[in-house]
């Protein structure tokens, strides 16, 4: 249909635009290599940052992680139309902060998520190279899916891929099939995004009654509220990869289980729905 097609373009000027005073002059975060987790899951994790430009994939990871004792586990990112990673600098800093991998996609147009799984690739080459300083730190077994816009309906994409273990689509485009995906879907769309406009959201949400799926709207959101400072999107999509690529049940317990966090915070919501497979 010709809205589907005009909708993705709209994102692209005003959202370099908007990316242009916060992310780049925005620090990495630090701290220590403890194990110790915040509690605030907005909060920087225990991890220093570094970033590693390549080519085709930018990596943003704990920066000592070639004496971590642990494998981590990794994130693949899709940039919005027109964008690239440093629009999206300090949440992908963020997740690293938590322990994550974070392997962006550079591409201005990563609907099809092909350059999203080129990460993937180039990690798994990366574990594998003694001479890297991710060899035998990589954990391939638990990965997620997540970007935002044009990036997010790669998500969707890229989650049919065997390889994924969760996804977590930001304000999607429409051009994506949700019912190719197998695996936990964390939807997030904002009340006053009048680009990707919440009952679009809502509708991958609804047709994603296959798989467990939770669709959240987070109170006075704009499109451009992921953009820079994540503000309210780093607490929830931290504690959403930390419930499912590390096993941390205190994450679960915000989105699962009759005490739903999220459920109940109204102040940070304007909207929560969970499908039946989600209540199981």
């Amino acid at each position: 249909m010709l809205w589907r097609k005009l909708l993705v373009p709209l994102t692209s000027l005003v959202l370099v635009l908007t990316a242009s005073g916060g992310a780049g002059a925005a620090a990495a975060p630090t701290g220590s290599t403890s194990e110790a987790v915040a509690a605030d899951y907005g909060a920087s994790g225990p991890y220093a940052t570094a970033v590693d430009v390549g080519v085709v994939t930018t990596l943003y990871y704990p920066r000592d992680i070639a004496t971590s004792g642990r494998r981590h586990p990794v994130i693949v990112w899709g940039n919005g139309t027109f964008a690239f990673p440093v629009v999206y600098r300090d949440l992908l800093l963020h997740w690293a902060s938590q322990g994550f991998i974070v392997a962006a996609a550079n591409t201005p147009q990563s609907n099809l998520g092909v350059s999203m799984r080129a990460g993937i690739d180039l990690l798994a080459r990366r574990n594998t190279d003694p001479g890297s300083a991710f060899h035998d730190h990589v954990d391939l077994e638990h990965i997620g899916a997540s970007g935002h816009s044009q990036g997010g309906a790669a998500a969707i994409v890229v989650g049919a891929d065997p390889r994924i273990d969760t996804i977590l689509p930001i304000q999607p485009g429409p051009l994506a099939n949700i019912d190719d995906v197998r695996v936990p879907a964390l939807l997030l769309a904002g009340q006053k995004d009048s680009i990707v406009f919440p009952f679009l959201v809502k509708a991958f949400y609804d047709a994603a009654d296959h798989i467990p799926a939770i669709y959240g709207e987070l109170r006075g959101a704009d499109h451009f509220t992921v953009v820079g400072d994540p503000g309210p999107f780093a607490a929830p999509t931290t504690a959403w990869f930390r419930a499912h690529l590390m096993g941390d049940q205190a994450a679960r317990a915000q989105f699962f289980g009759t005490g739903c966090g999220i459920c109940t915070d109204s102040g940070t919501w304007s909207d929560v729905r969970r499908n039946g497979l989600v209540a199981q």
